[in-house]
């Protein structure tokens, strides 16, 4: 993951199936960025068939990449606490020092630009098939510039 990597199908799957057999999960879920290929949204079929399930809906965000390596690039994160900060969005008080503490503020090693611009490069390659893999109508395609609160329209749904 630090190179820019993806997790293994197989890793996540297995997850999956662990997570949605939990009774948490017994009134539906939602999958965050899973499944990003055809070999991955095939293998989740499979497993959600074996359980009696389906994919019912799928939503795709469309995001400027700049502004995505912009947003992530410029995180912060205070690693005793968890409290994260943006360099622009959200900025310490005093740069690179947590507010509370004053001890020093971290870039996670996959926050960087190289690495990210490597996973979305990946993503790019491989979605589109899973988009049609699912046939997902145009109105749950959503294009994002820098804010778009989708939140009552998915709610709706």
């Amino acid at each position: 993951m630090e190179a820019g990597g993806l997790v293994s199908d197989e890793l996540i799957l297995s997850l999956i199936e662990e997570a949605i057999s939990k009774p948490e999960c017994s009134n539906g879920y939602l999958l965050d960025g899973f499944p990003r290929t055809v070999v991955q949204a095939e293998g989740l079929d499979r497993l959600l068939e074996g359980a009696g399930q389906h994919v019912d809906r799928v939503f795709q965000f469309r995001i400027d990449d700049d502004l995505l390596v912009r947003r992530v690039s410029g995180r912060r994160v205070h690693p005793a606490s968890g409290r994260s900060y943006h360099v622009e969005f959200k900025p310490p008080k005093v740069p690179d020092v947590d507010d509370e503490t004053g001890e020093p503020l971290v870039q996670r090693s996959d926050d960087n630009e190289d690495a990210l611009r490597k996973r979305l490069a990946a993503f790019h390659e491989c979605t589109e098939p899973v988009i049609q893999h699912y046939n997902v109508p145009d109105s749950y395609i959503f294009s994002v510039s820098i804010y778009l609160n989708v939140y009552r329209f998915i709610y709706r749904l």
